[in-house]
């Protein structure tokens, strides 16, 4: 009996423990999830609702120059879902500024996720399509390309040779471009464009949820002096032996390896039958490559046992460098604001968000991204369209060229009707025997020979010039000439 409680005992104690187990990872489960939502935070997110006019504010800058375009609230030609509509910008060769008041942040301890999708549906040829975050107060109806910002970020395209994209972050009032060639899409299809930076200095862009890169500020910004810098005056040390292998001291030259013949006679030759020692002289047999010949004799390589490795100038600590914690940190921000200038309009921008948490970041991409093969569809609908009219514009113009080709009488089909009016014009594409019986190089007066050489050489003068006969005749004139003169 008392067996019997004990083991009552123990097993009622295992329940009771792997219950308190299960409680408290439930518990760890609902902290971290609250604590993951209310630590993240949205700041800003627009997805140009119909209300959308009543957060941003159009800028007037280059109104008066007559150069400023306007943003129009559409989806565009081929949007995966016509009612998810973006600004667009509508007017060829001009400067489209407008801007977004948003709570104010600051990034210090804590990530930074900019976000927002674009979709160039011209053939943008030049122009960007980048958004800028900006700190302290900004006029808005006075903002264009020479207000200060903390972050530019986003595609720049000019012809086929510049596919930049752009993040160029301010540290203290001075802009500064990343030193890294990044390529931004080209073609005519939406995508989203993220710039993540962290607390410790590090970034990822990614375009349509793929790290395109990633690095350190501390690296690919010449924001601060580098930390290491090569030591200028180092020089190799003497006793310094990057020999990876050397010759082996202990080799020996093999006994007669130097009388080795190079070529040996041929064991298959043979005298030919009808050799006669007294004409040809003594028969020997021709030479061929000795097999037991290996060239001169050179020692064999061993590793060297002294090897140090491939000498470097070495790293040593940069006495310019003075290290800010605070180097990701931008000032705070209180406005977005997309500024550029294109040279043939219809980009559409939208999906415009300010957040520390790529997760959600992530999560809009593939929320977007669900109607991706709609969009697909509707834009080869649309080049199907596209092309189908270009080419019926261009046959429209060749029957056009063609009918006033018609109405100046050109056409070669009615050529016939007049050929008699053509046929004194005719070239001649040889000379036959008969060539000096042409009226043009029959014997008269010095100003009748000009005049015929003259109006037989415009009708064909290359044909003429390259034929030796016309020169013959030419000199056979001339020398009658001076005879009978």
């Amino acid at each position: 009996m008392e067996e019997h409680a004990l083991a009552s005992s123990v097993f009622a104690l295992k329940l009771i423990t792997n219950k308190l187990r299960l409680m408290l990872l439930l518990v760890s489960l609902c902290f971290s999830f609250l604590t993951h939502f209310s630590l993240s935070e949205v700041i800003f997110e627009e997805r140009f609702h119909d209300e959308w006019q009543s957060r941003w504010v159009k800028s007037d800058w280059k109104k008066n120059e007559g150069k400023a375009g306007s943003f129009k609230h559409a989806a565009g030609k081929w949007s995966g879902d016509p009612d998810d509509k973006g600004i667009q910008t509508s007017s060829d060769a001009k400067h489209y500024a407008i801007s977004a008041k948003i709570p104010e942040f600051s990034n210090k301890n804590r990530t930074l996720v900019v976000q927002y999708s674009i979709r160039l549906e011209q053939d943008i040829e030049c122009g960007g399509g980048y958004i800028k975050l900006l700190s302290g107060f900004v006029n808005q109806k006075k903002f264009g390309g020479d207000t200060p910002y903390s972050l530019m970020f986003g595609p720049d395209i000019c012809g086929t040779q510049t596919k930049k994209l752009h993040v160029i972050l301010s540290y203290q009032g001075q802009n500064y471009p990343i030193k890294k060639d990044l390529e931004c899409e080209t073609d005519k299809l939406t995508h989203f464009y993220t710039f993540i930076l962290r607390p410790d200095a590090t970034y990822s862009v990614l375009i349509d949820n793929r790290e395109r890169d990633s690095g350190s500020m501390y690296t690919d910004w010449d924001i601060l002096p580098p930390r290491k810098i090569k030591e200028v005056n180092a020089k190799k040390p003497a006793d310094w032996d990057d020999r990876e292998y050397i010759d082996d001291p202990n080799g020996i030259k093999p006994e007669g390896y130097d009388s080795i013949p190079a070529e040996v006679p041929n064991p298959k030759a043979k005298e030919p039958d009808n050799w006669d020692e007294e004409e040809d002289g003594i028969w020997k047999p021709s030479k061929v490559p000795n097999p037991k010949y290996k060239g001169p004799w050179k020692r064999k390589k061993i590793k060297n046992p002294n090897y140090k490795g491939k000498w470097k100038i070495p790293w040593i600590d940069n006495p310019e460098f003075e290290d800010d914690p605070d180097l990701y940190v931008l000032k705070p921000i209180k406005y977005v604001g997309i500024e550029v200038w294109q040279v043939k309009a219809g980009a559409v921008f939208d999906n415009i968000l300010i957040s520390d948490d790529p997760d959600y970041a992530k999560e809009v991409v593939e929320e977007v991204f669900a109607n991706r093969e709609a969009e697909k569809e509707a834009f080869e609908k649309a080049e199907q369209v596209r092309k189908a009219r270009e080419e019926e514009e261009a046959q429209r113009a060749r029957e056009e060229g063609e009918r006033r080709r018609k109405e100046r009488g050109y056409d070669h089909r009615y050529r016939d009707r007049y050929k008699d009016r053509y046929r004194k014009y005719q070239r001649r594409d040889h000379f036959d025997d008969d060539h000096l019986s042409h009226p043009s190089l029959q014997i008269g007066t010095g100003s009748e020979i000009g005049i015929g050489l003259f109006w037989y050489v415009n009708f064909d003068m290359v044909k003429v010039l390259a034929d030796l006969r016309f020169w013959k005749s030419i000199l056979g004139i001339c020398f009658y000439t001076v005879t009978i003169a």
